[in-house]
């Protein structure tokens, strides 16, 4: 039995008898796509009504047993989070804002009437994990990638009935990791959008800022639109005059204003509609340490189009924890598209990139404590 200190929470340790050997996972490891190869290991802690969190594992990886009946199948309160743990260049493994990530799952957790879990509890349950898979922490950071061991924290309703007139009485919280590769196919190149006219993703008063899988499946549709139409992602806009843009994907957009010494960034703030991303809310901090002023502010898809043509908008990208930072090079909707700058990555959308990857990999200081040491 292993309690963590800075918890109330006991973890007990079961190792996998039969992990994967080393040669199969260095194989694995140097492809490893994303969200496709697992560790070794999860980790799971239960939750009951009048009980309260109990039965701390970490585990050798494996399915999850569930009842037919159980209340997530049905009425989909479900929850979860995505965060990463780097190699860095001296070989310590850390993690990225994992304090940031257990307080947004706190949030979702009360939209979608489910049990807050202590962030303490839910940061050494990454730690746990992360310390016992390390060998499948991805080493390139020496090479200038980004690959990374991707974390995926999630809770999921257990009841078994068919009732609903109320949330679940108990539930599961579980921790898997997947050693990942760069998020798009084509790496740091442009992506192509497609505008959501035919869809929303979320409306005022909904669940748009919870990080819940209903959101996802609703947003399909407007992805499958985009692909059909040759675009890799979707840009959602607002739900009630479907001309204020809200956020590309599962990612946040910005927009680069200018160009040179006097560039600077905005990105659509939050209305509730929209995932406050833990990205969003670093480059936010960071832009304006690297002397790019940076702020929230509303902006139309006119506004998107009459500044890409005018060049007052010189570069736009989406990021979030999946894609890091990703640049957009063109829009595309029913009433035609248009070209941002060149189509090629732009200058203040690398430096940030680069900027964010080097204090992630250890290679630039980390002036606001972001980065969280684990092994």
């Amino acid at each position: 039995m292993a309690a963590g200190a800075r918890d109330e929470i006991a973890f007990t340790i079961h190792a996998s008898a039969d992990p994967v050997p080393a040669a199969r996972r260095a194989e694995l490891l140097a492809s490893p796509g994303f969200g496709q190869i697992f560790t070794d290991h999860m980790v799971a802690i239960d939750w009951a009504e009048g009980v309260g969190w109990h039965d701390a594992q970490l585990r050798p990886y494996g399915p999850v047993s569930i009842d037919p009946a159980a209340a997530v199948l049905h009425y989909a309160q479900e929850i979860f989070e995505g965060l990463k743990a780097y190699r860095q260049v001296t070989g310590v493994v850390v993690m990225f804002r994992p304090m940031a990530n257990a307080a947004r799952f706190n949030r979702s957790a009360a939209r979608m009437s489910m049990p807050g879990l202590p962030e303490d509890a839910f940061v050494r349950a990454l730690e746990l994990l992360v310390t016992q898979d390390r060998e499948w922490v991805p080493g390139a950071a020496a090479s200038g990638g980004d690959e990374s061991l991707y974390l995926r924290p999630f809770m999921f309703a257990t009841h078994v009935g068919l009732g609903i007139g109320r949330p679940s009485d108990s539930y599961t919280f579980a921790v898997i990791a997947s050693p990942a590769a760069t998020y798009f196919a084509r790496g740091g190149q442009p992506v192509t959008v497609w505008l959501a006219e035919s869809y929303t993703r979320a409306a005022r008063g909904g669940t748009g800022e919870a990080k819940t899988g209903g959101n996802y499946a609703g947003a399909f549709a407007g992805q499958l639109e985009a692909l059909a139409h040759g675009c890799e992602q979707v840009v959602w806009l607002d739900a009630i005059e479907h001309q204020w843009v809200e956020e590309m994907g599962g990612m946040n957009l910005f927009f680069v204003h200018g160009s040179g010494p006097t560039a600077r960034i905005t990105t659509p703030p939050l209305t509730g509609t929209l995932l406050p991303g833990i990205t969003r809310d670093s480059l936010l901090t960071l832009a304006p340490d690297l002397g790019i002023p940076a702020k929230e502010q509303a902006i139309s898809v006119a506004q998107w189009r009459a500044g890409c043509e005018s060049g007052e908008i010189s570069e736009v990208f989406a990021c979030g924890t999946a894609a890091v930072i990703t640049p957009v090079g063109a829009v595309r909707a029913t009433t035609g598209g248009w070209t941002i700058g060149e189509s090629q990555p732009g200058p203040v959308t690398m430096r940030l990139r680069e900027h964010l990857l080097g204090i992630q990999f250890g290679q630039l200081p980390d002036p606001h404590g972001w980065v969280h040491k684990v092994c």
